[in-house]
């Protein structure tokens, strides 16, 4: 427990002493009827040493709580594959065996939880842990909901970045999970773009500011006696914001999902959404002011991964390793498998692709 306090510890201090977290998410329908949701992680001030974790039904684990004492209890009804930041139990994304998939994303800045209350930290669960749990017990976005009414969740560590959370099941219906004022809030997101601050509701609001983008170049015209005429392709999207900010990347996600050509099938559609994603990778140093020195990773974008929610399969790719690898979540017995936990490059010069579990 002392362990995991301290790398709590370090990770929260990460969270309030360093602004460069970022997320983006899209997702997408291919014509089989698959739908894909899709993310990237980035975090500049250090390498997250990110893990997966291959979690059997029947496993059980521990809420922390702020004064070190044990929160609530959970066991897992459904088994799943999650990939983990710092700590193996702080799972950012994932997807269980009943197709459901679930994802934190930083929200700095909004949001609150409510006030840890000793006297009910048995149903008290902290926000890094909320993916783990909800993965472990829900099937479908109702089930979420259900299962959000019956617990409290906190931070751990004042004062650290809340989060929001993004979940969908194997229907397609996906939700948007913000706490505002201690209470929780969902949005139905049939969008199925989220990046980070500010709240959901205003990013869709924002979107109207950029009413004018679309799609192909703009008509050749005339301004007086001088007639204008389009450098080039693309034209249509003059106008559309290109720094990293969480507004900014919530328009131009918006922008290239809506515009993408619906594939026929769910492995072209995966390899569609790492596409259109990598126009949101982040370099080391463009987050940095002048005089800092930037951090010695590759890129603040650690990594993206790719949900089948209706295939059980997930995807990713690292800062490291842009191969493509996935996990089926069909070829593992969930009821027979060992709680696994490995860094995600546990191989970076010849990653296995797929990664088999037995």
């Amino acid at each position: 427990m002392k362990r995991l306090l301290f790398f709590a510890a370090a990770f929260a201090a990460m969270l309030q002493t360093f602004s460069a977290e970022a997320c983006t998410g899209i997702t997408l329908r291919a014509k089989d009827g698959a739908y894909i949701v899709a993310r990237t992680i980035e975090w500049g001030g250090s390498n997250l040493n990110s893990r997966y974790v291959v979690v059997p039904r029947g496993y059980r684990q521990q809420s922390l709580t702020p004064d070190g004492s044990d929160g609530m209890a959970f066991t897992s009804r459904y088994g799943y594959v999650g990939f983990a930041v710092e700590d193996e139990r702080f799972v950012a994304e994932g997807i269980n065996e009943a197709g459901l998939s679930a994802g934190l994303f930083y929200f700095p800045g909004y949001g609150q939880y409510a006030t840890f209350d000793p006297k009910l930290k048995a149903k008290s669960v902290a926000d890094l842990q909320l993916v783990a749990w909800i993965l472990g017990s829900c099937k479908t976005t109702a089930e979420v909901k259900a299962a959000i009414a019956s617990v409290r969740v906190i931070s751990v560590y004042p004062g650290a970045s809340t989060v929001h959370w993004r979940f969908a099941d194997a229907s397609g219906d996906q939700i948007v999970l913000e706490y505002i004022d201690g209470k929780a809030v969902f949005y139905q997101n049939d969008l199925g773009v989220l990046t980070n601050s500010p709240s959901f509701d205003w990013q869709l609001t924002h979107l109207n500011n950029f009413v004018n983008l679309y799609s192909g170049a703009a008509p050749t015209h005339k301004q007086g006696a001088i007639e204008l005429a389009p450098f080039g392709a693309g034209s249509g999207m003059l106008g559309i914001p290109g720094d990293v900010t969480p507004p900014s990347r919530f328009v131009r996600a918006t922008f290239y999902q809506t515009t993408a050509p619906q594939l026929d099938s769910a492995r072209a559609t995966v390899l569609q959404c790492f596409q259109i994603l990598t126009n949101f990778d982040i370099p080391i140093g463009v987050e940095f002011s002048q005089g800092q020195t930037p951090t010695d990773i590759p890129s603040a974008t650690q990594w993206t991964s790719a949900t089948d929610t209706k295939n059980r399969l997930i995807y990713y790719r690292t800062m490291y390793n842009s191969a493509i690898r996935c996990f089926d979540l069909n070829t593992i017995d969930f009821s027979r498998i060992k709680y696994r936990s490995e860094p995600l490059d546990r191989v970076r010069e010849q990653p296995v692709v797929p990664i088999v579990v037995q």
